[in-house]
């Protein structure tokens, strides 16, 4: 059913319940993965309010590049050691960067967390509200606010074709 998915991850412990389960349903539909984050480019936000160019903000952008490609590489090795799996950090917003990619990709499914759903950032807008209206593929939305070990007897029980068991 599912031959490319896209996950997107911003190194978080929430972001990790995303990755794993997608991990999860890429081993079970033998499908390929990428794993997706974003970080912001340009002149730090003060620099810019100031109107002052940052001089070294070519190695801030490096630097920035570096730790987004470091988010997706832990959290393909941690999660997706055994699936075949590419890479992406891309600068710019989180929701445009995991959407771009899923359509250079033709994933036909993109998986993020549901952080952000809740709350005034449902209202002030979210990866994955904004994920959802944009995407060119189907969105699983991986709930993120149950303590991980419940998260796995969740997916565990809908692999087996039982009700998950209250704890």
């Amino acid at each position: 059913m599912f031959k490319r998915m896209v996950v997107g991850t911003d190194g978080s412990e929430t972001a990790d319940q995303a990755v794993r389960q997608a991990c999860e349903l890429a081993r079970i539909m033998k499908a390929a993965l990428h794993v997706v984050t974003a970080y912001r480019a340009g002149v730090s936000g003060m620099a810019e309010r100031a109107g002052a160019a940052l001089v070294a903000g070519g190695a801030e952008d490096a630097l920035r590049q570096e730790n987004a490609e470091q988010v997706v590489r832990q959290a393909a090795l941690r999660w997706a050691r055994d699936l075949p799996v590419q890479t992406h950090a891309l600068p710019g917003d989180a929701a445009d960067v995991i959407v771009g990619v899923a359509g250079l990709v033709g994933a036909d499914l993109v998986v993020v967390g549901s952080k952000g759903m809740q709350g005034p950032r449902r209202i002030l807008g979210s990866v994955p509200n904004s994920v959802c209206h944009s995407a060119p593929c189907a969105v699983l939305v991986v709930k993120t606010d149950q303590e991980p070990a419940a998260a796995q007897a969740v997916l565990a029980s809908r692999r087996i074709g039982r009700p998950p068991t209250a704890s």
